[in-house]
């Protein structure tokens, strides 16, 4: 008993570490972005983690795949590993990582939605409030500058939250037949043919004119948000349970909102740390909402 609450206890500690680490993507990318092409930042990340990933499963002798995997495989790579990167980068140019990390605050929600959807499951009435109210909230929360406010920035996170939540559905699939690392590895591995002459173009040209910082979030955004967190936030669901340690992922918003304070100097008002925790709290009442098999 003792031993399984510890194991518990170490699943939630992991899960812990997986969240504060995603909770950096947006600032660190913003910071990245600040100095550094959006587009290279997307093909760089995602050739520098694919071939640390290459390496980890030649060491550990992975086996390929079968086919059907490959092709689950290529759609998650299409999803995390290009639309996820490219257009939280994009999003990242046109508004602040705060605001950013607000409106993904409801990508647990999509993920469910479009999890149930693959697993031929019927929501509860009271899933489909949850949803509906969450996206209300949200959408509120983008439109609080009026219709001339949006721009392109909304609809960068709009395909963010589309491409995480259709791959994070995906990822967690595939992840019953191999481990959570090793689709991410897989799916990052798959892109290398396009990622590595994609970075090699769009190398910046004058690199002494790019700002260390931005070297410094495009690092963070690499081996961090695109490969290594998944080791500790997979580690933590097979741990500690997956409903029990996916709990811990509503703290993400507000940490994203913290670094973003201190990282980018954002000034945080009372509207979006109010809106923050609504969001929190719909996602909690979807996520203890009963589903029925279809």
């Amino acid at each position: 008993m003792a031993e399984r609450v510890e194991r518990i206890g170490l699943g939630l500690m992991l899960g812990a570490v997986g969240v504060v680490i995603f909770g950096g993507t947006l600032p660190f990318t913003r910071l990245a972005v600040a100095g550094l092409d959006p587009w290279f930042v997307t093909v760089g990340r995602a050739a520098i983690a694919g071939i640390l990933a290459a390496l980890v499963l030649l060491a550990t002798r992975r086996p390929l795949p079968d086919a059907r995997s490959l092709r689950i495989l290529a759609l998650i790579s299409l999803c995390l590993v290009a639309g996820f990167p490219a257009f939280s980068a994009l999003a990242m140019t046109r508004v602040e990582a705060s605001h950013g990390g607000v409106v993904l605050g409801i990508l647990p929600l999509v993920t469910a939605v479009i999890a149930i959807r693959v697993a031929g499951e019927r929501p509860s009435p009271a899933f489909w409030i949850a949803a509906i109210t969450g996206a209300m909230i949200v959408t509120g929360f983008a439109l609080r500058d009026g219709i001339g406010g949006v721009g392109f920035g909304e609809l960068w996170l709009a395909g963010t939250i589309v491409s995480g939540a259709l791959g994070y559905a995906l990822s967690g699939q595939l992840a019953r037949t191999m481990p959570g690392w090793e689709v991410i590895s897989w799916a990052l591995m798959l892109a290398l043919p396009i990622a590595i002459p994609a970075a090699i173009v769009l190398w910046p040209s004058a690199m002494a004119r790019v700002p260390e910082s931005s070297w410094w979030g495009f690092a963070y955004v690499t081996l961090m948000s695109q490969y290594l967190a998944f080791f500790a936030w997979n580690a933590g669901l097979a741990m500690g349970g997956v409903s029990r340690v996916s709990q811990v992922q509503l703290l993400q918003i507000f940490v994203t909102l913290i670094i973003a304070a201190f990282l980018n100097g954002e000034q945080i008002d009372a509207v979006t740390w109010l809106v923050a925790a609504l969001v929190v709290v719909i996602v909690r009442m979807a996520s203890r909402a009963r589903t029925m098999r279809g």
